[in-house]
C-alpha cells in the first residue's frame, strides 16, 4: 500500500490531479513493483503518467524511448514545469550539452531520460547507461515496431536488446492503436511475451465525427470551420505535399493563420513550423498524412481530413491528436470518388500507406502487402460508408462493442436517408457496359441524364436506349452511385486506360435482380450549428475570465520560452474560471495545478481572477 500512497502523492504534489483515471492505478501500480507492462490507451487518456510516476517512485531514471525529438522537448518542457528533473538527449544537442546530460544521468540527478532508437541503438550508448541506476524502461508508441502497422519505424525492431541488457529493470510498451496481431508483434519484437496486457479501450467520447463523402471537400470544410472553429487550432491532413501547400495558402488568403508541413520542406523549415504551431493559438497545420511532427499539443480542437486515410488504424491515430486535454473536440472527414480510385490504384501499384518507415517490397512479401494494405483501406472505405453509427463502427474494428449507437457522431445526429438502389445501379451498371467499359463517371452520367454534347454524339452513345433513362437524377446523384458501386467493388477502375470504369464479377448478380442494393441518398445536412464546440469548453458567463486567463497564460509561457499549455492546459483554465479560486488553497485544488506550478504561477493567475470579480 506504500508504494500506491507514494503514486498518489506525486499524482496530486507534482502533476496536480486527485485520482487517477481507468487502468492507471492498476498500471503504475504493476510497474512500480517491477512488472513488464504492455498498455493500450487511447490518445489523451493519461499514458505518460503510466510511466512518469512508476520512474518518479522508483530508485534511478526513467529511461523514455520516444520517435521524434520534437516531442522529447515539449514532454522534458512539461515536467520540468511541473519541477521533474528531465531532460532528453539526442543529435540536436551540442557537445558540452550532450555531456552534461550523462553528467546528470550518471550521478542520479535526473528523474527522466528521453532517448529516440536511433541514439540507443548507436554505438556506446548501451555502455553509457550501465553508468546510471534505471528505474523503468518505457518504449513510447510501440506499434511502430510493427512492420504491417501504419507507422513502421525500422528502428524500433532492435529495441528487444533492451530486455538482454537490462533484464533485471521493468520494461513497458506504450501505444494508442494495436490491434490483436499488432500487439503479439510487440511481444515478440519487444521480448515483452510475459508482460501484462493492459487494455484501457479505444473510445474517444469527446470526439464527434463528422465523415462527408460527395465533391466540393474543401468547400464543405471551410463552412464547417467558419460555423465551428474560426478560431481554433488544428491540423488539416492533406494526401499530397502540394495539397498542403495549396491548403495553408488558402486558408491564409482566407483570413486564417495556417502553415503547410511535409517532408519536401527543409528540416528548419519544419521545425519553425512546428515550434509555431505548438506555441501559438489558433494555428492551422496543413501537413501529409506522412509527417514526421511529433504532436504533444492538447488543444487540438478539431483534426481534418481531404481524402480518405489508408487504414482505420491511421484515421484513428490522426484523429486522436484532437482533443487530447478532454474538452469537446471534432474530426472532420471530405472524400470523393477520385480519392477511393487514387487510394486503390496506389496500393495496386506497390505504393505503401504513407508514414511506414520502410519499404518492404520483394515479390512474396510485397504482394503480401498490398493485399493486406487493400483489406485495411477497403475496412476504411466501410466506415466511410457505412449509414450506422461510426463509434460503433470505428471500435468494433478494435474489437470492443458499444452498448448502443453514441449520439455523437454525424450518423447519429442526422441520420442518413437510404433507398432502393438495386434500379439505379442496375442502370448505372449497364451504362458502364454499353458505353464500352472505358469512360470515366462525369461521361457516364451525361449519357444517364440526356446530354447529347458533342463528345457523347462522337461515341454515338445519344442512340443508346438507356440514353436520358437517369435523367431525373442530378449529375451529383449519379457521381454518388458510382461512387458507392466501386466502393462496394462492383465497378473497378480501368488504372491502365484513362481511369475508365469496368464491370466486375459482383456486378452480376446486380445486373441480373438477383441482389437487392441499398444505397444511401445524396448527403442533405442541416447547415453546421452556429455555436461553436469550443465554446461548451466554458459557461458564456465564465468565458471573459477564460479568456483573461488564456492571455495571462500566454504571456508567461512567452516569457519562459515554452508552449502555452505547458503552462497550464485549457481543461486546467475552464475550471480555474468556472470555480474562481482566490486562495492559493482553493487554486491547489484545480485540477493540473501541482505544487511547483502553484508556487510559479500561482500568483499571477490569482491576481486575473480577483480583478475579474
Amino acid at each position: 500500500m506504500g508504494a500506491m500512497s507514494d503514486a498518489a502523492r506525486i499524482l496530486r504534489e507534482t502533476f496536480g490531479y486527485h485520482a487517477f483515471r481507468g487502468q492507471q492505478a492498476e498500471i503504475i501500480e504493476h510497474a512500480i513493483g517491477g512488472g513488464d507492462a504492455l498498455v493500450i490507451m487511447p490518445t489523451g487518456g493519461g499514458k505518460s503518467l503510466c510511466y512518469q510516476i512508476p520512474a518518479l517512485a522508483r530508485p534511478g531514471t526513467g529511461l523514455v524511448i520516444s520517435p521524434l525529438i520534437a516531442l522529447m522537448q515539449d514532454q522534458v518542457a512539461a515536467l520540468r514545469a511541473q519541477g521533474v528533473a528531465a531532460a532528453a538527449w539526442h543529435s540536436g544537442l551540442d557537445g558540452s550539452e550532450q555531456a552534461q546530460v550523462l553528467r546528470d544521468f550518471s550521478s542520479g540527478a535526473l528523474k527522466l531520460l528521453y532517448l529516440s532508437p536511433e541514439r540507443l541503438l548507436r554505438d556506446g550508448t548501451l555502455q553509457r547507461l550501465t553508468a546510471g541506476t534505471l528505474a523503468l524502461i518505457a518504449i513510447d508508441e510501440a506499434h511502430c515496431v510493427s512492420q504491417w502497422g501504419h507507422d513502421f519505424r525500422p528502428e524500433y525492431m532492435g529495441l528487444g536488446v533492451l530486455a538482454q541488457a537490462f533484464p533485471q529493470v521493468p520494461r513497458m510498451a506504450l501505444t494508442a492503436t494495436a490491434d490483436a496481431p499488432t500487439r503479439r508483434e510487440i511481444g515478440e519484437r519487444l521480448e515483452l511475451g510475459r508482460a501484462r496486457v493492459f487494455i484501457g479501450g479505444f473510445d474517444r467520447p469527446n470526439i464527434r465525427y463528422h465523415l462527408r463523402e460527395g465533391d466540393g471537400a474543401r468547400s464543405r470544410l471551410q463552412a464547417f470551420l467558419r460555423s465551428e472553429h474560426d478560431a481554433d487550432s488544428g491540423i488539416i491532413y492533406c494526401t499530397t505535399r502540394k495539397a498542403t501547400e495549396q491548403v495553408a495558402d488558402w486558408l491564409t488568403r482566407g483570413g486564417r493563420s495556417a502553415l503547410p508541413y511535409h517532408a519536401g520542406l527543409s528540416a528548419d523549415m519544419r521545425a519553425e513550423h512546428q515550434r509555431r504551431f505548438q506555441r501559438e493559438d489558433g494555428l492551422v497545420m496543413a501537413a501529409t498524412i506522412a509527417f514526421g511532427m511529433g504532436i504533444d499539443k492538447p488543444d487540438v480542437r478539431f483534426v481534418a481530413h481531404l481524402g480518405l486515410p489508408k487504414s482505420i488504424e491511421s484515421y484513428y491515430q490522426e484523429t486522436g491528436r484532437a482533443g487530447r486535454d478532454g474538452l469537446p473536440a471534432n474530426a472532420w472527414l471530405g472524400y470523393g470518388l477520385s480519392d477511393i480510385v487514387a487510394t486503390r490504384q496506389l496500393i495496386a501499384g506497390g505504393g505503401h500507406a504513407a508514414g511506414h518507415g520502410g519499404q518492404r517490397n520483394g515479390t512474396e512479401g510485397g504482394e503480401q502487402r498490398r493485399r493486406l494494405e487493400l483489406q485495411k483501406f477497403d475496412a476504411m472505405l466501410g466506415l466511410a460508408e457505412s449509414t450506422a453509427c461510426r463509434r460503433q463502427t470505428l471500435l468494433g474494428y478494435f474489437g470492443e462493442a458499444p452498448a448502443g449507437p453514441c449520439g455523437n457522431c454525424d450518423n447519429c445526429l442526422y441520420p442518413p436517408q437510404t433507398f432502393d438502389g438495386t434500379e439505379a445501379a442496375q442502370l448505372a451498371l449497364s451504362c458502364i457496359y454499353r458505353t464500352g467499359q472505358r469512360f470515366g463517371v462525369a461521361y457516364l452520367a451525361s449519357v444517364l441524364r440526356g446530354e447529347a454534347d458533342e463528345r457523347v454524339r462522337r461515341f454515338g452513345h445519344d442512340r443508346l436506349r438507356l440514353f436520358g433513362l437517369g435523367a431525373e437524377r442530378s449529375a451529383s446523384a449519379w457521381r454518388g452511385i458510382y461512387r458507392q458501386l466501386v466502393a462496394r467493388g462492383l465497378a473497378s477502375v480501368d488504372f491502365d486506360g484513362h481511369g475508365g470504369l469496368r464491370l466486375t464479377e459482383a456486378a452480376r448478380p446486380v445486373l441480373r435482380g438477383e441482389q437487392r442494393l441499398e444505397l444511401r441518398a445524396e448527403s442533405v445536412r442541416p447547415a453546421p450549428s452556429r455555436q461553436r464546440r469550443g465554446s461548451t469548453l466554458v459557461a458564456e458567463a465564465d468565458r471573459g475570465l477564460f479568456e483573461a486567463l488564456r492571455a495571462e497564460r500566454k504571456r508567461l509561457a512567452e516569457q519562459a520560452g515554452v508552449p502555452a499549455y505547458v503552462v497550464f492546459q485549457d481543461a486546467t483554465l475552464a475550471e480555474m474560471a468556472s470555480q474562481r479560486p482566490v486562495s492559493a488553497e482553493e487554486l491547489a485544488v484545480i485540477g493540473g495545478v501541482g505544487a511547483t506550478k502553484l508556487e510559479r504561477y500561482g500568483d499571477a493567475f490569482l491576481a486575473v481572477i480577483r480583478a475579474s470579480t
